[in-house]
């Protein structure tokens, strides 16, 4: 991943990944209240294609949209630049940072274990 997202192109990006393949139209559609202008998610859909996070296919006289990069793709390197950036890269760290500020309790940590266990 070349480039961290602003909220405004995360937003678009979560509707794009949701829909897979849209026009600018459909975007603003999903999208809550108080809507963006037609110009504003048109600009930010071109900086993600600039940004190499979205692709685009002619159909007619408009174009269809299309993540390029997955959701799980971006998540997982947002979640290391966080963990890299805030805890010194050590998982251990983020971990104990989220249980001790959400006040998690033992089931909760025991569920995360289960599927920490899975992937193993």
């Amino acid at each position: 991943m070349k480039t961290q997202l602003t909220k405004a192109e995360e937003q678009i990006m979560q509707v794009l990944w949701d829909l897979q393949e849209t026009s600018v139209k459909d975007v603003i559609d999903k999208l809550p209240e108080p809507k963006p202008a037609y110009n504003t998610v048109s600009t930010i859909i071109r900086i993600l294609e600039t940004k190499e996070f979205v692709g685009h296919k002619q159909v007619g006289r408009g174009y269809l949209y299309y993540p390029i990069i997955d959701k799980e793709t971006y998540s997982n390197q947002s979640l290391h630049k966080l963990m890299n950036g805030y805890f010194d890269g050590s998982f251990k760290s983020l971990v104990s940072f989220f249980v001790k500020e959400n006040k998690m309790d033992v089931a909760e940590l025991e569920s995360i274990l289960k599927e920490v266990n899975k992937v193993k």
